[in-house]
């Protein structure tokens, strides 16, 4: 398995060990042994799969307080494109975002601590998108930015988006509020 940094300090790229053969591939989506061994402590205690077509944008998503997610996110089937924004007041790299690619050719993993905005679009014609959370989802503790948010300019490389109205609810980056204080 490797693991890499990236600009966001706390978010990973995790590419697991991929065994391929004439009938398909086999791999381990999650071993807590290994992701100890790489110092990779998570502690999760809910999955969380959602199933979308083709130009589908979820997020940004985030809970506050005791409510907090760091998230574990793969494709099981198609490509999305996953974003994460650091959301952290202080921090060097506030404000800013990381896109990556997820797919099930790929096997890619985005680990996306607490103090992270989450989102995702879909790329292929459906995709299934597994998340391992660090928490319970909490509705109260749930707030959302705006996906189309002119400060954060994310292209999430679809040409027609759809998103849910509780979506287009969401605040603008510039008035979120000081939930987690970079140390």
């Amino acid at each position: 398995m490797n693991v890499y940094k990236t600009k966001l300090e706390g978010v990973l790229i995790i590419e697991p060990d991929v065994f391929p053969d004439e009938r398909g591939y086999f791999f381990e989506s999650f071993s807590q042994k290994k992701y100890n061994e790489c110092k990779l402590g998570f502690n999760f205690i809910q999955d969380n799969i959602s199933k979308s077509k083709r130009g589908t944008v979820r997020g940004l998503h985030y809970q506050i307080g005791k409510s907090a997610q760091g998230k574990l996110c793969q494709v099981m089937q198609g490509k999305v494109l996953d974003v994460a924004v650091d959301i952290r007041f202080g921090s060097p790299t506030f404000g800013e975002y990381l896109t990556t690619i997820l797919s099930e050719e790929n096997h890619k993993q985005f680990w996306i601590p607490a103090g992270f905005a989450h989102g995702f679009s879909v790329l292929s014609e459906e995709a299934i998108f597994l998340y391992k959370c660090t928490n319970y989802y909490s509705k109260k503790d749930e707030r959302s930015i705006l996906f189309n948010d002119p400060d954060l300019n994310i292209d999430w490389q679809v040409d027609k988006i759809e998103v849910s109205e509780k979506d287009l609810r969401g605040v603008r980056f510039k008035d979120i509020g000081k939930d987690f204080i970079y140390k």
